[in-house]
């Protein structure tokens, strides 16, 4: 099977890392060079669905196409570090017999470069260096000055536009590149993952329906007749959907139903569970009620199961939500909302602080999930409400016992407007894992 991998590369090392991927018969790589972050965005949408993975020249270009959140298919980036970094090294040492002390260096941390410095023998040596922060003028300028001040002779980047830069102002400057053995193990990583991938995809997937048949009944529409045709009707849909998800149909009640498909299929019509399938019978008059629970599992019984627990998770969010419960017991959801959360009902730490707080697992993760989609971890309650689509006094409730149980402490007051009520500011503090 072909495993057809779009490289986004800049041009000086896209020859190598295609004759190193000519070497692995199963990959199908395709050239996609850009000269500036911004084109990222569109390559990755020109190119969609001709890949099944996407392989990066380095941590900047995939984390800027990680921050937009375009690509669907899995991604993976060529390290800096490793025999890429002791090459440039000994090129160094062996052209102009540089010290390390007379280098700059930038994304490597201190101790990444203090490690390999203790690895050579070359203890007590000064390390410049910058890790990226977002600009690469701030990379420029950490080199120049360094450079200008005399207390460097040579820039070390690993970045192919701080490297053009610092050549027009003059500056010596070596880049680091990656050897082959570091592209062999990037491209082993992908092929790995995708394999996995591919045996999730062939994970059971349930889907536990429930709709309100009856919700457009008026009052003269009571014969049974009538009410038969209505879920002969919603059974024709249902039959209808579940060959598009390549699924089999169970009914199980009035107005539930049961689907059995595969977690790839499901995964593909979700948009990697992250939207209702945007399918004509789903969104037809009279359906605005319709809920549902996905469960995944490693058999059918555990995929119903969670499937079913999935379900009972949407009554949180109201008649129409879909919830997902995955095999690994992460809980994700509402789909296609932008306030979708994803939070583990296996975590030891949760159900430690569970004990101490008497919160459930759900909320704590709810929680957790939401400050780190925040980043921060100060919050009011009124956020949270808003995050967790609560009433606010259930929302300060949550915030009282995680401080009555030490999760949480005030660290101040907000005035939203001139004539509210203030509100407290907490800071949560969440266990660490064992």
């Amino acid at each position: 099977m072909t495993v057809t991998i779009g490289y986004v590369g800049v041009e000086d090392t896209m020859e190598l890392v295609l004759r190193t991927a000519a070497a692995f018969p199963e990959v199908r790589c395709i050239p996609l060079i850009h000269t500036d972050f911004a084109q990222i965005p569109e390559l990755l949408d020109e190119h969609a669905k001709e890949v099944d993975m996407w392989l990066f020249s380095g941590p900047l270009p995939y984390e800027e196409a990680k921050r937009r959140g375009q690509a669907a298919a899995p991604m993976f980036y060529i390290p800096y570090g490793g025999t890429s970094l002791y090459r440039t090294l000994c090129q160094i040492f062996l052209r102009d017999q540089t010290d390390v002390g007379q280098l700059s260096f930038d994304m490597f941390s201190h101790s990444e470069l203090s490690r390999l410095f203790a690895e050579l023998g070359m203890t007590n040596r000064s390390i410049h260096t910058m890790p990226y922060n977002g600009s690469y003028d701030d990379l420029i300028e950490h080199h120049r000055s360094l450079w200008k001040t005399g207390v460097t002779k040579a820039a070390v980047t690993c970045v192919w536009i701080v490297q053009q830069k610092l050549e027009r102002l003059g500056i010596p400057v070596f880049r680091v590149v990656p050897t082959e053995s570091v592209i062999e193990s990037a491209l082993n990583a992908a092929l790995r993952a995708h394999e996995t991938l591919r045996m999730q995809d062939a994970q059971i997937a349930v889907q536990m329906i429930e709709t309100d048949l009856y919700a457009g009944l008026t009052k003269e529409m009571y014969s049974s007749d009538e009410l038969f045709d209505i879920e002969i009707a919603a059974t024709r849909k249902w039959l209808s959907y579940a060959k598009l998800v390549h699924g089999s149909l169970k009914a199980v009640g009035p107005g539930r139903y049961v689907i059995f498909t595969t977690r790839g299929i499901l995964r593909d019509w979700t948009h990697n569970f992250t939207a209702i399938p945007d399918i004509e019978a789903l969104h037809a008059p009279g359906d605005a009620s319709m809920t549902c629970g996905i469960g995944i599992g490693l058999n059918a019984y555990e995929a119903e199961m969670l499937a079913g627990k999935a379900l009972l998770h949407t009554r949180e969010y109201g008649k129409g939500s879909w919830i997902v419960f995955f095999e690994d017991k992460t809980i994700s959801g509402p789909l296609g909302k932008p306030e979708q959360l994803s939070f583990s009902y296996a975590s030891v730490k949760l159900q430690r602080m569970s004990e101490r707080s008497l919160l459930s697992v759900s909320t704590l993760g709810k929680l957790e999930s939401i400050l780190t989609k925040r980043q921060s971890d100060e919050i009011n309650a009124y956020e949270l409400a808003q995050f967790m689509q609560i009433q606010p006094r259930s929302a300060r409730r949550i915030l009282i016992q995680l401080e009555a149980s030490g999760y949480a402490e005030v660290i101040g007051e907000e005035m939203p407007h001139p004539r509210g009520r203030p509100r407290k500011k907490y800071r949560i503090v969440f266990e660490q894992e064992c």
